[in-house]
């Protein structure tokens, strides 16, 4: 008898607070993960190297118990790396197949690793995975068991050959080095990190893979959006569209399946405004995130100010107290009587202000208070003239 949708939800929230409680800072980055697996689309994470692109992946097929398959593309990664070596045995008697076992063609969860350097060999059986969860070697068409497709990349593809590969990722997600004031805790997480490095996993998978094919079959009966929705939802790819910002038919009819497997995460039935910041994370170049922030702000505002509860991110995301620590911590050394140089400083000003930028994400009474406490203590600074020494 298989799960009940509340069941696989509250199984697929499980795995998110796993993940957060591993990777500091990326609650955002984990429920888009999540997203994109429900409604078996496909995500890119663009940003420099150290920033746990391949260390989310791994962790979350673990946590689903899938078959995983990663590879670090070059422009040198020939198909038999990725595919499988040909299968000489059927090429001698006269069949052209590859031995396929343990590699792309039969894996759940796949990350490929600097993907928009893959060559045309490679490209063309790619796309063929990526939209029809098909690959087809000779006159043999094998079906891909893929759930999702994970890529990674430094930069933004600027080949045109690539682009047809960029748009099969439907979320494009900003991967980038922590704010200063996530310091502390960083190097906490890091240490359990490198320390789970060398012990073999523990604990049980929390879902499988069957169970994401379930929810992509009962996602189609989701895909139901009220008048306010819709309309809402047009004005914002309109908007978009107007900046310059391209977003195709397709791509706006697709998007409808991530906000009903947003919904269905947090238990819905039916999806909300709270729903569109995915819209922030559709742009073509990075330089677009910024655009697409302001476009959709005023809506997801307009929303937590009505359901205060309903906003994941900002300093709930971080987690309040762990704010509030790091403010402790500046508050200790810039009112300490020891010296402290004009560099220190600066950073501990640094974070102050990204502090106070988190905190004015959530409107709650903790939050309010905490941040009244850093304006205080940047007033302090600035007064004392500690920077004209």
């Amino acid at each position: 008898m298989s799960a009940s949708d509340a069941e696989l939800a509250a199984k697929l929230r499980g795995v998110g607070e796993t993940l957060e409680r591993s990777f500091l800072g990326k609650s955002e980055i984990v429920r888009l993960i999540l997203i994109a697996a429900i409604a078996g689309e496909h995500a890119v994470l663009i940003g420099p190297p150290g920033t746990a692109k391949s260390a989310l992946i791994r962790r979350f097929a673990e946590l689903v118990h899938a078959t995983y398959f990663e590879y670090l593309v070059t422009r040198f990664t020939e198909p038999n790396e990725i595919f499988g070596p040909i299968d000489i045995q059927a090429f001698r008697e006269g069949r052209y197949e590859r031995r396929t076992e343990g590699m792309l063609a039969q894996a759940e969860v796949v990350f490929l690793d600097e993907v928009f350097k893959a060559n045309s060999a490679i490209l063309n059986s790619l796309l063929g995975v990526l939209n029809e969860r098909r690959y087809a070697v000779g006159a043999t068409v094998q079906k891909v068991p893929l759930i999702s497709a994970f890529g990674a990349s430094n930069d933004v593809p600027n080949d045109e050959d690539m682009m047809a590969v960029f748009d099969r990722f439907l979320i494009r997600i900003k991967s980038d080095n922590l704010e200063s004031y996530h310091f502390a805790e960083l190097l906490q997480k890091g240490l359990q990190l490198e320390a789970a490095r060398h012990r073999e996993p523990t604990g049980k998978a929390m879902l499988r893979g069957e169970d994401f094919r379930i929810m992509h079959e009962r996602l189609s009966n989701r895909l139901r959006f009220g008048n306010d929705f819709v309309a809402a939802y047009k004005g914002l790819i309109f908007q978009i569209r107007a900046e310059g910002i391209f977003v195709s038919d397709r791509r706006a009819v697709k998007l409808l399946k991530l906000f009903a497997a947003s919904a269905f995460l947090d238990g819905r039935t039916e999806a909300n405004p709270s729903d569109f910041f995915i819209l922030r994370h559709i742009w073509n170049s990075p330089d677009q995130a910024s655009l697409l922030e302001a476009i959709v702000a005023p809506t997801l505002d307009a929303w937590f100010q009505r359901f205060p509860e309903s906003q994941r991110f900002g300093a709930v995301g971080v987690g309040l107290d762990a704010l509030i620590a790091e403010i402790e911590r500046v508050r200790a050394v810039i009112t300490s009587e020891r010296t402290v140089s004009d560099v220190q400083l600066f950073s501990h000003l640094k974070s102050l202000t990204e502090i106070k930028g988190a905190l004015q994400t959530i409107n709650t009474e903790p939050a309010r208070e905490a941040k009244a406490r850093v304006e205080q203590l940047l007033g302090q600074v600035l007064q004392s003239g500690r920077f004209n020494r």
